[in-house]
C-alpha cells in the first residue's frame, strides 16, 4: 500500500510539472486566437456561411454540458452537496479545463473543491472524479455503439474494446485491491444506468452542436452520416490534446471532408465548435469564479 501511495505521489508531481510547463497564458491566448482566426477565415472562404445555425446548435449543447453532466456527477457523488454546488463547480471546472492541455484543469479543480468544500480526503476526491469520468466514457462508448450501423467494422471493434477494457479494470481493482474501494463504495447498477443515460444524452447534444456548426459553414450532410463521423472521431479522442487542435478534432475534419464538405468548411466547422465552447464557459464558469472571489474578499476582513 505504501509503494502504491508513493507511486501515485510521484505521478501527481510529474503531472503537476507537465501542466505547469504547458499551461502558459500565451499558449491559451494563441489557442483562442487561432480558433477565432480560422473561423473568420472560413466564413470569408465559404459562400453562404451564417452564424444562426451554430447558435441554435449551441443551445442544446449548453444544457447537455452544464446541466446533464453536473447531474451525472451528483448522482455518483458521495459528497452530499447541493445541486447548485455541482452546477457551479462543474461550470468553473470547464472554464479551467479549456485553459489547460488535455482538459486536465477541470478534473484538478473538481478535486480541489471536493477537498475544500466537502472535506473529502485526496484519494477519495481522485476516486470520485475518476468514477465520473469512467461513467462518462461508458456513456460515450454506448453512444458510439448506437451509431454502429454507420461505423467501419474496425472502429466498432475499437469501441467494444474500450467498453471491455473499462469493465476489466473495474473488476481487477475490485478483486486485487478491495481496500482501495472500501471507503468509497461502488455505485449501484441503478445509479450507473442513470449516469450512463445522462452521458448518452450529453453526447446527443454534441451532435446538435456539430450539425449547427456544419450548417453554419454551408454544409448539409445526412444526420446518420454525421453520426458515424462523430462516432469515429470520438474513438480518435482517446488520445488527449488541446481544445480545437486534438486528434479528435483532426479526425472530425477528415470525416466531414469524406462527406463531401469542402476542406475550408470542414476546418471552419470544427474551429467554430471549439470557439463556441468558450462562450458558455466564460459566462457561467467565469461569473461563478468571480462571485466566489468577491465573497471571499468580503469575508476576509471579518475573519482577520
Amino acid at each position: 500500500m505504501t509503494a502504491l501511495v508513493e507511486t501515485a505521489t510521484r505521478a501527481g508531481r510529474v503531472a503537476g510539472r507537465v501542466v505547469e510547463v504547458l499551461n502558459r497564458p500565451w499558449l491559451r491566448t494563441c489557442g483562442v486566437a487561432l480558433a477565432v482566426a480560422v473561423s473568420l477565415w472560413s466564413f470569408h472562404r465559404v459562400p453562404g456561411a451564417s452564424w444562426e445555425p451554430a447558435v441554435l446548435g449551441l443551445l442544446p449543447w449548453v444544457v447537455g454540458k452544464y446541466v446533464l453532466c453536473p447531474l451525472r456527477w451528483r448522482s455518483l457523488s458521495t459528497a452530499g452537496r447541493t445541486r447548485r454546488w455541482y452546477l457551479r463547480t462543474y461550470a468553473e471546472s470547464e472554464l479551467l479545463g479549456l485553459m489547460s492541455p488535455g482538459h486536465i484543469g477541470a478534473d484538478l479543480w473538481r478535486m480541489h473543491r471536493l477537498r475544500a468544500d466537502a472535506a473529502m480526503a485526496p484519494p477519495f476526491a481522485i476516486a470520485e472524479v475518476g468514477l465520473d469520468r469512467l461513467i462518462g466514457a461508458l456513456g460515450l462508448t454506448v453512444f458510439v455503439l448506437l451509431a454502429g450501423a454507420t461505423l467501419p467494422p474496425r472502429l466498432m471493434l475499437a469501441a467494444i474494446g474500450i467498453a471491455v477494457a473499462l469493465l476489466l479494470v473495474a473488476l481487477v481493482v475490485k478483486h486485487r485491491r478491495p481496500d482501495l474501494l472500501a471507503a468509497r463504495p461502488l455505485p449501484s447498477p441503478r445509479v450507473v444506468l442513470k449516469g450512463t443515460l445522462l452521458s448518452v444524452g450529453y453526447q446527443a447534444t454534441i451532435i446538435g452542436l456539430l450539425m449547427g456548426t456544419v450548417a453554419a459553414m454551408g454544409g448539409h450532410p445526412s444526420p446518420i452520416a454525421l453520426l458515424g463521423v462523430f462516432g469515429a472521431s470520438q474513438v480518435a479522442g482517446i488520445v488527449p490534446g488541446v481544445n480545437g487542435a486534438s486528434p479528435r478534432d483532426g479526425a472530425l475534419v477528415v470525416g466531414l471532408a469524406t462527406l463531401g464538405i469542402s476542406w475550408p468548411a470542414a476546418v471552419g466547422a470544427v474551429a467554430l465548435t471549439a470557439l463556441l465552447a468558450w462562450l458558455p464557459a466564460t459566462l457561467l464558469g467565469g461569473s461563478s469564479l468571480a462571485v466566489s472571489r468577491l465573497a471571499r474578499r468580503r469575508v476576509a476582513p471579518v475573519v482577520a
